[in-house]
């Protein structure tokens, strides 16, 4: 048997020679190439964690990265789709069916068509700056459990009766808030006292005392400076400062603080100021990797607060008003990841919200114009600007300035930018600035172009208003806007009923089917035209878009915040009359 092993056992194999000296420098050059990668991949990752959110749907992982721009976020999904985020957006054209009509039960529009504001279920980012455009998340609408309904004009009467009804509806709503205007300057105090709720602190400034870790990758705190005015910027002149655009809490606050109408003793009240930041609140858990319940707790501590109030209890809220600094959607969340559930807590039905965005069918939702740069303390200060921006020599006919929406399949920025690219080939026609490479970044250039420009684009973006629209009228600038709920739905008492006065409208779909080039539209416009609606916009509408400083003193005029509270006074007037 060992015999037999051992004739079976396999022939040496010969030894190799040993490796020349001169290949060894290779051999380890070939083993740091191939461990390096790793090293650097490792790092990256660690890097991804510390500035990422995680989001958990379903089954699916997502980790969203936010860029050096306010809420501008990238998703890395472990599966197919994005993080279903709910924008329920309303949107109303002219020319076709394509409404968001509301769904009584739930308050939630659903779409009689294919959605306008959503992402494309991929990984595409928004696009705004800080100062320029509304952001959040990129995400995909969902109006209710099943797919979208697609229908086309003709195909049910019964929807389109709907969409005509909603229509209605948010057309009654908005002449209702319009019959609160007062017709004069209201003098005197007697019966118009105004009650501010000594909140505890942590309902308001403690929240801007988080403002180095509001946003992670950029100092929030210099925003929040001078009142929540921001840096100055001298170029301007008198009263102008780097405001921020959900600033305006803290800025309506000072001013309440400092009212004439201010009463001390809650028995001479007529109205109830609840000074609660609730667009901070959100803010500071926006890009945080926390529950819904820690979003909530806020909200549901301040509910819990106001019912020990007597002042509360005596007529459920409806004497109460409250600002909120971001857009109404950011308050309603249903079954998505960002905001709270704010504005759906039953005791918040009553009280009269004031927001930047209002939603369209809730009657007491209110639009008041988005913060401006510019806050004037005299009439002197209105006069200055009212004249520099009257004779300012307008270069170009249009301008935008904004960014593409490359993840939103039904946005028609991008046709917008393309046609304003091709006009711009043959003169100064338009002139296109593009906010995603940084160029809406700081006030002074974006003022100035809208301030050189006649006319100025304001499309959708991530919802239907824009802070730009507002910083393009103080400036001279005639916008163009392509959905009704930009504007004309939402600012009942800041802007008129009459539109075609200071605003020119071009319906998106007849941009989207590519009817109409809207450069080539606007030069139809006359000169004489346009001199009278710029008039009109700088000595009727501007004063009255702006908020003034906290020490401000106007004789001549009423700005946003005046006008404001004058028509919420009447409002409580003529609700405790049918009392």
């Amino acid at each position: 048997m060992v015999g037999a092993s051992m004739a079976k056992r396999k022939p040496k194999v010969p030894k190799q020679p040993p490796p020349k000296e001169s290949c060894s420098c290779f051999i380890f050059l070939f083993k740091f190439i191939y461990r390096a990668p790793a090293a650097v991949f490792f790092l990256f990752l660690i890097y991804l964690w510390s500035s990422s959110t995680t989001i958990v749907s379903g089954n699916v992982v997502h980790v969203c990265v936010s860029s050096r721009k306010l809420n501008d976020h990238y998703c890395l999904s472990a599966g197919k789709t994005q993080p279903k985020f709910e924008i329920p957006i309303p949107v109303i054209n002219h020319s076709s069916i394509y409404l968001h009509t509301l769904d009584k039960s739930s308050n939630i529009p659903l779409p009689l068509s294919l959605p306008l504001y959503h992402g494309n279920g991929s990984t595409s980012p928004s696009q705004p700056t800080v100062n320029g455009e509304k952001v959040r998340e990129t995400a995909e609408v969902v109006g209710a459990e099943s797919d979208p309904i697609i229908m086309r004009n003709g195909e049910n009467k019964d929807r389109e009766e709907e969409v005509v009804n909603a229509k209605k509806e948010v057309e009654e709503q908005m002449r209702l808030h319009r019959s609160w205007n007062s017709d004069k300057k209201q003098a005197g105090c007697e019966g118009r006292g105004i009650y501010v709720y000594n909140l505890p602190s942590k309902f308001n400034f403690d929240l801007i005392g988080q403002c180095r870790d509001m946003v992670t990758w950029m100092d929030f705190c210099k925003y929040l400076k001078n009142e929540a005015m921001g840096e100055p910027i001298p170029k301007f002149g008198n009263g102008w400062y780097q405001t921020h655009q959900h600033s305006l809490e803290p800025i309506f606050h000072q001013r309440v603080m400092k009212h004439a109408c201010r009463v001390y003793n809650e028995d001479e009240a007529k109205l109830f100021y609840i000074p609660f930041y609730g667009g901070l609140d959100i803010l500071r858990w926006h890009f945080k990797n926390v529950s819904s319940d820690v979003k909530d707790t806020l909200s549901l501590e301040l509910i819990t607060w106001l019912r020990k109030q007597r002042s509360w209890t005596k007529n459920s809220g409806k004497d109460h008003v409250i600002v909120l600094g971001k857009i109404s959607w950011d308050f309603r969340r249903k079954d998505r990841s960002w905001g709270t559930r704010f504005l759906e807590i039953d005791q918040m039905k009553n009280p009269v919200k004031l927001l930047i965005e209002r939603q369209p069918w809730q009657p007491n939702d209110i639009g008041i114009p988005h913060p401006t740069y510019f806050h004037p303390s005299s009439d002197d200060d209105i006069m200055a600007w009212q004249w520099k921006i009257i004779s300012s020599h307008r270069k170009q006919l249009v301008s935008f300035a904004g960014a593409a929406r490359p993840g939103q399949a039904e946005s028609i920025r991008s046709i917008l930018i393309k046609q304003c690219s091709s006009s711009s080939e043959n003169g100064n026609q338009c002139r296109f600035v593009d906010c995603s490479l940084g160029g809406c970044d700081q006030p002074e250039p974006v003022i100035e172009l809208f301030m050189e420009s006649e006319f100025c684009l304001q499309p959708p973006g991530d919802s239907p208003t824009r802070k730009s629209l507002f910083d393009s009228l103080i400036s001279g600038c005639i916008p163009v806007l392509f959905d009704p709920f930009t504007a004309y739905y939402q600012y009942p008492w800041h802007l008129p009923e009459d539109h075609g006065k200071y605003s020119v409208f071009v319906d998106q779909e007849e941009v989207r089917g590519m009817k109409v080039n809207v450069v080539d539209t606007l030069k139809k416009i006359s000169k004489e035209k346009r001199d009278d609606m710029r008039r009109f916009i700088v000595y009727e509408l501007l004063p009255g878009l702006v908020y003034g400083d906290s020490h401000a003193k106007f004789e001549m005029f009423e700005d946003a915040f005046s006008i404001t509270m004058t028509n919420l006074m009447e409002r409580v007037t003529k609700l405790k009359s049918k009392v």
